[in-house]
């Protein structure tokens, strides 16, 4: 096992009293913290159809192959392989993205992916036909009309569909952000204010890095409202409580500045859809996969958060299992630790301190105690040990070898952390690196860990945080089963050439 940043730090690292505080500056949007989040708590990222037409979509699909097959002269056969065929549509539907449907889609937009469907589910029935009985087998001029019927009715259920959710979006429309400049921020204010049909209701705007205090009205463009600028981090939290905000358009590049990226992730993290519009798209070379992808001309993405990794339930047992064996077989070890800090210390053997991990949740990480802070405000603020005079013969063993770090696997029993993830950090470091390095924040998608991808690589004690950042979320991106245990093989490998800090 590795250690990261400890119990408390070197006198020469020591940061001074006036800057351990929270910072103030009004434009920085830290993570939520427990206890000082004035947002909702997260929630998992939507991935259904927007405004629930996933289910009334599949519904009209089903509808339409059903109809279709009752049209065909002697329908008894095709009605047998109904089920497969519905089976198969949807699937087929799905991996095209056609219950995925965009800002104000249409039932001609999705004609040609519906044909291109349509005719592959019907000349695989008819082929199966034909093998099972070949005096079932359908003549060309039979499926021409199946595929054109189930293409008619398929798009007439959509059309439906869609004209329900456009009438929705009218008289429901959702609270929106817009984080934009001024000018640009007045023209999509005035676009949605003029086309409702987008359900897009602006309940403010945002300025990253406006110095401007207070929240002052956006002027208002063609006939629009105007608009309260959102400036300090409480003002956005009470917007997003007080008008229940659903959606965020980012017409600045998201990760422009550490600020606006600490938003970004913000808003994801309360499952709050967030659409790129305008000169906040990148120029990737990839274009909208439908023209509904826009909002009256700007044109339009919308952005996923990075969903964590599958095979969560396995890397969860996988840590179960080894941190039950590992706490069984290294008792001995650990009562050793315990006597031999009582010993040399004195009494406290094991040190909690207050941690970050996944969702920006706080839990209480626990160690052998290898240096007693002054008081609370050293523990919480200082970085690094590892040179510290204050520190015992005992305490600096533990600390080498890292078998301070063992009752950290009752840490991995109860949930709060993984044997690998990225290292938890202190609130007050999480809320300095997440202002400094966009990449930061999207380290808590994902349990924290007692070593990870960054320590196997060197990166422990005072070494680039930019640089773990980008190990740990390489690590999420790329994550398997496999690489967990190399990553554990590389620590226990680690243990005895005593690499510890």
């Amino acid at each position: 096992m590795t250690t990261e940043s400890a119990d408390a730090t070197q006198t020469a690292r020591v940061l001074p009293r006036s800057t351990a505080t929270r910072p103030q500056t009004a434009a920085v949007y830290p993570p939520r913290r427990p206890g000082h989040d004035h947002t909702s708590p997260p929630t998992r990222t939507r991935r259904a159809g927007r405004n629930g037409t996933t289910a009334p979509l599949m519904a009209a699909d089903c509808l339409a192959t059903a109809g279709a097959a009752f049209l065909v002269r002697d329908p008894g056969p095709t009605l047998a392989l109904l089920g497969p065929m519905v089976l198969c549509l949807v699937l087929l539907n799905a991996h095209a993205g056609l219950y995925r449907p965009g800002l104000v889609p249409t039932a001609l937009g999705d004609l040609p992916a519906l044909l291109g469907r349509a005719a592959v589910c019907w000349c695989v029935a008819a082929a199966t036909l034909a093998a099972m009985n070949a005096g079932q087998a359908l003549p060309p001029g039979a499926l021409l009309c199946a595929v054109a019927a189930h293409v008619t009715l398929a798009c007439g259920g959509r059309a439906a569909v869609y004209r329900a959710r456009r009438g929705a979006a009218r008289r429901r429309p959702r609270s929106t952000l817009i984080i934009a400049a001024d000018p640009a921020a007045r023209r999509l204010s005035a676009a949605l204010h003029a086309h409702p049909e987008y359900g897009m209701r602006p309940v403010g705007v945002v300025v990253p890095g406006s110095s401007v205090p207070g929240a002052h009205a956006a002027p208002a463009d063609g006939g629009a409202p105007a608009l309260p600028r959102l400036n300090s981090p409480d003002d956005i939290a009470r917007a997003v409580l007080q008008n229940t905000v659903r959606e965020a358009v980012f017409m600045l590049p998201p990760h422009a500045d550490p600020q606006t990226a600490a938003l970004l992730q913000r808003f994801l993290d309360q499952d709050i859809a967030v659409w790129l519009a305008g000169s906040a798209v990148p120029h990737d070379g990839r274009l909208p996969r439908r023209d509904s992808e826009h909002l009256w001309g700007f044109t339009c993405r919308r952005l996923e958060n990075p969903a964590p990794p599958r095979g969560g339930w396995a890397k969860r047992l996988l840590d179960i299992a080894l941190a039950a064996l590992a706490l069984s077989v290294a008792a001995p070890v650990l009562l050793g630790c315990a006597v031999a800090v009582r010993l040399s210390d004195g009494p406290g053997v094991i040190f909690r301190q207050e941690r970050i991990g996944r969702h920006g949740r706080a839990f209480t990480l626990l160690k052998f105690r290898t240096l007693r802070p002054c008081n609370e405000h050293e523990s919480a603020t200082l970085w690094s040990v590892a040179d510290d005079r204050r520190m015992s013969a005992v305490g600096r063993l533990l600390r080498r070898s890292s078998l301070d770090e063992l009752p950290q696997l009752w840490n991995v029993l109860r949930g709060d952390m993984s044997l690998v993830g990225p290292r938890p950090e202190r609130p007050y470091f999480v809320e300095q690196f997440s202002q400094r390095y966009p990449e930061y924040g999207a380290r808590h998608r994902m349990p924290v860990g007692i070593t990870g991808l960054a320590q196997v690589h060197g990166l422990r004690g005072d070494t680039s945080i930019e640089d773990r950042a980008r190990f740990d979320n390489l690590y999420i991106d790329s994550w398997t089963l496999w690489q967990d245990i190399r990553i554990m093989l590389r620590t226990a490998s680690s243990l005895f050439r005593l690499e510890g800090r």
